[in-house]
């Protein structure tokens, strides 16, 4: 490994936006972008939390019902809910990015697992029209496990001053951890 690439700062990103086809449809949402601007900076480190949880590619589509809060995540069409299963996977899942010294999170916005904000939440079955907007239930359980670890969607960093703000987060909170470590050593 050379000195760059282990100076690069390790941060999450759902695997879609890296290109991986592992949506829905089989397809991705390659996000160019965020590739080549923070990709000279950050060592990705790709989730996708359906595929890892053991959906196929392609599959159902899965969105948010309920009222309640959290929301339930249900397929379209068979009406499984599999909210239970997502739970304990992002569980597991965040225990082992832990150990990754991840410093930071880029999710897909818009995602029933991946959106930080304003997913689509619907009242129940059928077509409908959403009745909320919610967070996607891997990027609730990953906020809620690292409160403190900057996280965006991919949608907002196309603005630069949004970009620049999350990568000086990000350095930040990489610094702060490194303190910690020297002091603690």
């Amino acid at each position: 490994m050379s000195r760059r690439q282990r100076s690069r700062i390790r941060v999450g990103i759902s695997a879609c936006l890296l290109g991986q086809e592992v949506r829905y449809d089989g397809g991705h949402k390659r996000d160019g972008l965020i590739i080549a601007t923070l990709g000279r900076l950050f060592e990705w480190v790709p989730v996708c939390p359906e595929v890892e949880m053991g959906l196929g590619v392609p599959r159902e589509t899965l969105r948010l019902e309920g009222r309640d809060d959290p929301p339930r995540l249900v397929f379209l069409e068979t009406r499984v809910d599999i909210t239970d299963r997502m739970n304990s996977w992002s569980r597991r899942r965040l225990k082992r990015i832990e150990a990754m010294d991840l410093c930071g999170y880029v999710l897909k916005s818009n995602s029933p697992s991946c959106g930080m904000r304003r997913v689509k939440v619907f009242k129940g079955g059928g077509p409908g029209r959403p009745a909320r907007k919610g967070v996607g239930l891997f990027a609730r359980a990953l906020m809620d496990r690292f409160p403190l670890l900057p996280v965006e969607e991919e949608v907002r960093l196309h603005r630069r001053a949004a970009r620049d703000r999350f990568v000086e987060r990000v350095v930040s909170y990489r610094q702060r951890r490194e303190r910690r470590l020297r002091k603690g050593a």
